[in-house]
């Protein structure tokens, strides 16, 4: 079955060295996601980018550390996105929030049955 529908899109930009609670960001913000009930989170990695301070940061194989960009993005309903921000707040230290109306197509399954 396939439904369609509005949907709101929010994509949070940060380094891989960030941390909330001695635990990395991404996995704080993915722990919150799905306290919150909210559909789905993906973490991406990325290999270079900059941000404000236009200081670039790579992915660098010999290195433990090279604070690469993360991106992690929630796709759900307005309601549910918006509860998540005041959690954002709190933990994104230094970053980039970015959200938008986004059209979506979910696939799902038909009585517990995969095709």
């Amino acid at each position: 079955m396939k439904l369609e529908g509005k949907a709101k899109m929010l994509r949070i930009h940060f380094g891989e060295d960030d941390k909330w609670k001695d635990k990395p960001l991404y996995r704080a913000i993915v722990e919150k996601c799905r306290e919150l009930d909210i559909a789905g989170a993906t973490v991406f990695r990325g290999i270079e980018g900059y941000g404000a301070s236009t200081l670039i940061h790579r992915s660098h194989l010999l290195s433990f550390s090279s604070d690469a960009p993360i991106m992690v993005s929630v796709i759900d309903s307005d309601d549910k996105v918006q509860k998540l921000i005041p959690y954002l707040d709190e933990m994104v230290g230094e970053g980039l929030i970015a959200t938008s109306e986004v059209e979506v197509i979910k696939y799902v399954h038909q009585d517990g049955k995969r095709s």
